[in-house]
């Protein structure tokens, strides 16, 4: 529920939650001690409003920070950055509820795929069965597959014949797509064993023609506003 809390925060999903919201979606990144939180930048700057790079602090430096993101809220929030395992919790209380996991190219890259996919995976383990761990980095979600996660999600960033080829040999259940990339009609969505997912979708009518297109779910982060809509209001609608 970004467009009124601060992103990958407690409250934002709680609200969504609240909201009806049965689809979430959040980002992990590894701190340098190796706990996964959840941010979306590695910099603090836009969300934290000071200098710090998430990688290279340990949870304990980072426990005094706030992300209320105050270029936009100013003093109105006060939230701590979110352990992934405090999330968990969240969702535990909400056991109709599905999060898609998206573990970032960041912390993939410094601390490895390997060691940042046992660390998230060790921590959804108490609701792995209503996780899809997504990512833009192909090896990592076909890393989170071997560690026991039954659903994935690969994030494209092209759409191209070579893209759709390592899809098919990945086989996702989940494909995600900025819905600006899909290809100009009349021409088709690809056939394979995945949904489709488009973000960011922020107006009903956009959701409802890309679902005319064949996109099974969008991800918003106006959650409230769009499952006020009554043509969207038992559809798959993601909120982030």
């Amino acid at each position: 529920f970004a467009t009124r809390y601060p992103e990958n925060t407690r409250a934002a999903l709680r609200a969504a939650l609240e909201a009806g919201a049965r689809f979430v979606e959040f980002d992990v990144q590894l701190t340098a001690d190796g706990i996964p939180v959840l941010l979306h930048d590695v910099e603090l700057m836009r969300t934290a409003g000071r200098r710090g790079n998430v990688l290279d602090l340990t949870l304990r430096e980072l426990i005094g920070v706030r992300v209320n993101e105050p270029d936009r809220f100013g003093d109105t929030f006060d939230e701590s950055i979110p352990r992934l395992d405090d999330i968990v919790r969240l969702l535990d209380a909400w056991p109709n509820a599905t999060a898609f996991v998206e573990v970032k190219r960041a912390s993939l890259r410094r601390f490895g795929i390997p060691h940042v996919l046992e660390r998230v995976m060790h921590s959804l383990k108490p609701v792995i069965d209503r996780c899809v761990v997504i990512s833009f980095e192909y090896h990592a979600v076909l890393k989170a597959r071997q560690l026991g996660s039954s659903a994935i999600g690969w994030v494209i960033d092209a759409w191209h014949d070579r893209v759709r080829d390592a899809a098919t040999k990945l086989a996702p259940q989940y494909l995600f797509l900025d819905h600006e990339l899909l290809p100009p009609k009349p021409q088709p969505l690809w056939e394979g064993t995945w949904r489709w997912a488009a973000y960011e979708v922020a107006d009903p009518a956009l959701a409802l023609e890309l679902a005319a297109r064949g996109i099974d779910f969008v991800e918003t982060m106006a959650i409230g506003p769009m499952l006020e809509d009554e043509r969207l209001r038992n559809s798959p609608v993601l909120a982030c």
